[in-house]
């Protein structure tokens, strides 16, 4: 096993074993975002939201320093085989003692405009923004080898062609942009 592997094995055990609290009810964990390639000029995250409060709050927004541009994403089924990532401007619901999971083939944290190629073990540092629990710093880390089943199983899913914003996917560069 090489140096790297172990360091971000370290990091991951820890990244995992102690997830963002913040001074809020919103626990985070199992964080981690992809990238296709290292020229990729976007890619996405994907976590676990524990809302532990007893009233709900929504996440609306994410920045990070990695990319121009960040937002809340989702698929939306176009019909006819066409899947469209879309911004999801209303955010994501997380009801009070409930989970919320954002995971590949769903809702999840898109980077557009990345400023910096991101490798294995590279991490991101983002900046989530909830209504009721404010902002909270997490870092990310970047793990090109995770399974898709992370959450569901996104094999089972037929993308057909998927549009990002105006623009049409195949299917492949679909599932290389989000895996």
């Amino acid at each position: 096993m090489s140096f790297k592997s172990i360091a971000f094995a370290a990091i991951a055990a820890l990244s995992f074993a102690a997830p963002a609290f913040a001074d809020s009810n919103i626990m985070i964990k199992d964080a981690y975002a992809r990238v296709s390639s290292k020229a990729a000029k976007a890619g996405a995250a994907f976590l676990v939201l524990h809302n532990m409060g007893s009233e709900d709050d929504r996440l609306v927004g994410v920045r990070t320093d990695v990319a121009a541009k960040s937002e809340l994403h989702t698929h939306k089924d176009m019909g006819d085989g066409v899947m469209k990532m879309m911004h999801v401007e209303e955010g994501f619901s997380v009801p009070a003692g409930e989970t919320y999971t954002l995971m590949r083939g769903g809702d999840h944290l898109m980077m557009m405009g990345l400023n910096r190629s991101l490798a294995h073990g590279d991490i991101v540092k983002a900046v989530l923004v909830f209504e009721n629990a404010g902002e909270i710093s997490v870092e990310i880390p970047v793990d090109l080898e995770r399974k898709p089943d992370h959450g569901m199983a996104h094999g089972d899913m037929n993308h057909g062609k998927m549009k990002h914003g105006d623009k049409e996917m195949s299917k492949d560069d679909a599932h290389k942009a989000h895996h």
